[in-house]
């Protein structure tokens, strides 16, 4: 089952896209602003994001501009009252996958994103994660650092698959939480630091970097 993420702070249209999504298979979450929309799509969980431009906080230019220099290759498709031939160039440019105004009739919309999807499914498949001599295999589900073979505990692959996605990319405590145990899980655990060390004794102690205040990070590395 897909999962699609809405960002738009019309609950009006919000309601009225979910709904539609919902009852043709999909699963979906909405998210009002810029702020929360890079969040929920910087983990990852997201299959496309249909990505509102008039957004409070995070505009939808720069949520879309700061989530492919993370890296993040979700398909998104922008939908969004601005028609001008400027702002669609803009968006395509800055990494969107479609464009599509408002008003729009939900049957198009539908189409575009099982496009979408379908052109998403057959892009080759990524099996191994890298990031210099350290490896994650998607298959087998054990890491690799130099020449020695790790076996992980379903958390810390999780983990380590995170960061292994965004290389370089400072990640808060919130939104490993949110990837790795779920928005429900108590915001106030010590949990993210206590396998976040469970990494660095497996893999080295350089493994994770602290940035304090603000969370972890994967050191980007040369591939060897």
């Amino acid at each position: 089952m897909n999962r699609i993420l809405i960002v738009e702070d019309e609950e009006r249209i919000a309601s009225f896209v979910r709904k539609g999504l919902r009852a043709n298979g999909f699963t979906t979450t909405v998210a009002a602003d810029g702020e929360a929309g890079y969040d929920y799509a910087l983990t990852g969980g997201f299959d496309l994001v249909v990505l509102d431009i008039g957004l409070p906080g995070r505009d939808g230019f720069t949520v879309l501009r700061e989530l492919r220099e993370a890296r993040v290759t979700t398909p998104v498709i922008v939908l969004t009252a601005r028609d001008s031939v400027r702002d669609t160039v803009a968006g395509l440019e800055g990494g969107a996958d479609d464009w599509m105004t408002k008003p729009f009739r939900f049957e198009e919309l539908l189409a575009r994103i099982r496009l979408r999807l379908r052109t998403a499914a057959r892009a080759p498949e990524v099996t191994v994660l890298r990031s210099g001599s350290l490896g994650l295999d998607l298959r087998t589900r054990r890491a690799r650092s130099g020449d020695r073979t790790v076996d992980l505990t379903a958390r810390e692959f999780v983990l380590l698959e995170l960061f292994l996605r965004h290389p370089g990319q400072v990640l808060s405590r919130e939104q490993i939480l949110s990837h790795v145990w779920g928005y429900d899980f108590d915001p106030g655990s010590n949990i993210v630091d206590v396998y976040v060390r469970a990494l660095r004794k497996k893999l080295g102690a350089q493994a994770v970097e602290t940035v304090r205040g603000m969370g972890y990070r994967l050191p980007c590395r040369e591939d060897r």
